[in-house]
């Protein structure tokens, strides 16, 4: 496995990546700063790990909102059905459970206050 060191936010991370995944992961990267960096912009929320969660938030239901209006295939799914990991669970039927799992992880996440902003 290869790394790649990307920029999200102005923050430098290294993050491993399959073999011919360069361009799934940049664009991922992508959408992830893009994401982080209009939350941050709208000046309501500055701390850099509720900016994360917000994004998280927005991009999950974006997926599950693409879920339900488009039956993808599992060759055309962007995402891989795997059991252990709730994030890569395939769109469609399994959206309540991947979200209800995703929110979850967040108030786990969260457990020092409670509250997303």
């Amino acid at each position: 496995m290869k790394q790649l060191e990307v920029q999200i936010m102005g923050q430098s991370y290294l993050l491993g990546c399959p073999e011919g995944g360069d361009a799934k992961l940049l664009e991922a990267v992508e959408r992830v700063d893009a994401a982080m960096c209009k939350i941050r912009d709208a000046g309501k929320v500055r701390a850099r790990d509720r900016i994360a969660v917000l994004a998280a938030l927005n991009l999950a239901f974006d997926l599950s909102d693409q879920g339900s209006n488009v039956k993808a295939t599992p060759a055309e799914s962007p995402l891989t059905n795997s059991d252990s990991d709730p994030t890569t669970a395939q769109p469609g039927a399994g959206n309540a459970q991947l979200l209800s799992s995703l929110l979850e992880r967040l108030d786990q996440a969260l457990t020092d206050d409670g509250r997303l902003i």
